[in-house]
């Protein structure tokens, strides 16, 4: 005997499909959207992700009109896949772009001079058409001082700028930017050819910013003007993120963290100036009053009788960049004895497969593991790292996500059971540094190792292959 329940549950069904239907129709019919554009507009602001955002602006006509008129902010991962005039005709109201220009392997040194992915002709548009445009984030761009002219002089509420591997630009086109940008909260230059003239483009900062909240020059080679940078730190209460270059010394950097303590982030300067005890004891107490910090990175030429100072602050630590500094592997396991919170570790191959062992021993929740060589011909001092650490890390590491690794040698066991004990892997990136080599213990390609990373590791999305391989590798990346 029936009850009715199905009856009744299918009516409910086709009630709470009518919106959907409705809208269909209406779609069909060539009519806008049944909600009104300024609500859509409101719900479109919750709606974060570039992928979503795309999403979206596919859906009907009126959506796409909508979507395009409030999205504020735009990533473009080639700067020849659109033209600017079409970006901001598209986009009318954007707050923040952000644009890489020359492949990867630009950073390599395998892109001729004057490729190109000049960024003028963008700034330019964004000028004329966008003077409200507050961010912009280039990556491999060439970048002239006539470029940061315009951005300082045509932009009036320009807040954040971040350049990545970019060249063309030298420290009058910053002083330009420093100078003019009177509402600036981000100054971010990583890992970019600039033409160094001098440190004077920190006191272009006028007196009256107080805005910083980022600032990072940690790749720029001349000393800078001290007392100008100390002024701007101690101006600016909430500047969270400092970087500082090599010219930076460990007595400048006790007075920094004296007026900084609420930084989050910290690239330091050079960690290898000589110290009496008082002034080593002085350092410390500095580095303990950053309670806040969580990440540090620098270390340049870094001396390890040094390292004990930054211990006060490595129990809060999720972000740790050792990559500029050849340090052992005893020295390693002192210092990540008390980072038991580590996310991120950047190291280089001197602390071999005895340091990496300490790591795996401690940081079990490491998410980001980076080795980089000392020599890339792998003929630097020490033994470098191999199969041992890789499979030590994957024992000790299970959460482990993102991993760059060079090495001298590997084997397809290693690599297996790096498949088998960390499935959550997104990134994997090999570099074995001697070409075609093969598995070393029992001569064979490297097939079966990446075969089991593509196999176990269901989310990988990047995959950096290396060794001795055959058609039976691309076989298992393929299927």
């Amino acid at each position: 005997m029936r009850d009715g329940s199905g009856d009744l549950a299918q009516l409910n069904l086709k009630q709470s499909l009518l919106p959907v239907r409705y809208m269909y129709m209406k779609r069909r019919e060539g009519m806008s959207s049944p909600v009104p554009d300024d609500v859509l507009e409101h719900v479109f602001r919750f709606i974060t992700s570039h992928k979503d955002r795309n999403a979206v602006s596919l859906v009907c006509k009126a959506w796409y009109k909508v979507e395009a008129h409030s999205r504020q902010r735009v990533f473009i991962g080639n700067c020849y896949a659109v033209s600017p005039e079409r970006l901001v005709e598209r986009f009318p109201r954007i707050k923040s772009v952000t644009l890489k220009g020359k492949p990867r392997f630009a950073d390599f040194d395998l892109v001729p001079p004057n490729w190109g992915a000049d960024v003028q002709q963008w700034v330019r548009v964004f000028a004329r058409e966008v003077p409200f445009l507050e961010e912009l984030r280039l990556k491999r761009m060439t970048v002239s001082d006539d470029s940061l002219a315009l951005i300082a002089h045509y932009l009036p509420n320009f807040k954040i700028l971040v350049l990545t591997s970019c060249d063309g630009f030298s420290t009058d086109g910053l002083a330009l930017i420093t100078g003019n940008c009177k509402h600036l909260t981000h100054l971010d230059l990583t890992e970019n050819s600039v033409i160094d003239k001098s440190g004077s483009w920190l006191s272009s900062f006028p007196d009256t910013c107080t805005s910083l909240v980022s600032l990072n020059f940690e790749n720029l080679e001349s000393e800078v003007e001290f007392e100008s940078l100390e002024r701007l730190v101690s101006r600016c209460t909430t500047l969270k993120t400092l970087k500082l270059n090599r010219a930076i010394s460990l007595l400048q950097l006790q007075r920094l963290l004296s007026i900084a303590s609420d930084l989050t982030e910290l690239g330091t300067g050079s960690f290898s100036q000589w110290l009496m005890s008082d002034e080593h004891a002085k350092l410390e107490s500095s580095f303990s009053g950053c309670k806040e910090l969580q990440s540090l990175s620098g270390f340049w030429e870094v001396a390890p009788a040094h390292l004990s100072v930054v211990y006060p602050v490595c129990s809060n630590l999720t972000s740790l960049n050792l990559s500029y500094s050849p340090i052992s592997d005893m020295e390693l396991a002192e210092l990540v004895n008390h980072c038991q919170k580590l996310q991120r570790l950047w190291l280089l191959d001197s602390v071999e497969d005895t340091g990496l062992r300490a790591v795996a021993s401690t940081c079990r929740d490491l998410r980001d593991l980076r080795v980089y060589p000392m020599n890339r011909e792998g003929q630097g001092q020490g033994q470098g790292v191999s199969e041992e650490g890789l499979v030590s890390i994957s024992e000790g590491c299970p959460n482990l996500s993102y991993i760059l690794y060079f090495c001298g040698q590997m084997t397809n066991f290693a690599m297996e059971t790096m498949a088998r004990n960390c499935p959550r892997l997104i990134s994997f990136r090999l570099c074995i540094l001697e070409p075609y080599k093969r598995d070393s213990m029992t001569g064979k390609a490297m097939d079966n190792g990446f075969g089991a990373i593509v196999k176990s590791c269901k989310d990988l999305r990047r995959l950096s292959v290396s060794g001795l391989l055959t058609d039976k590798a691309f076989e298992y990346i393929g299927m």
